[in-house]
């Protein structure tokens, strides 16, 4: 998966179109990921021993990773992400709107 954790994303499809924020959690195996602040749910908790709270909680749900575009830290505009080789054999993301390594 090209998107990793602490990466900041722009959501590009669904209902929270437009919304920026910061990946929380990446599901490979699903390929999906969890965005701060986008695609918020409403559970229903019942209360346990461990739970600091009972009643309706507002969560984030995981996104679909295909309607979420990595935002350059470089040029700040949402873009695709490439695979390169350095010099020294190590593999890196990069932006293909300006050519910088994203890492």
């Amino acid at each position: 998966m090209k998107i990793h954790k602490n990466d900041t994303v722009l959501v590009v499809a669904g209902k929270d179109r437009g919304k920026k924020g910061k990946v929380r959690q990446v599901v490979v195996k699903k390929d999906r990921l969890i965005v701060e602040g986008a695609n918020m749910i409403k559970k229903h908790m019942k209360a346990t021993r461990g739970m600091r709270q009972a009643g309706i909680v507002e969560r984030e749900a995981p996104i679909q990773a295909s309607n979420v575009m990595l935002l350059c830290p470089k040029c700040n505009h949402p873009a695709r992400i490439g695979y390169r080789f350095l010099e020294d054999g190590k593999r890196v993301r990069f932006c293909r709107a300006c050519q910088e390594v994203v890492e």
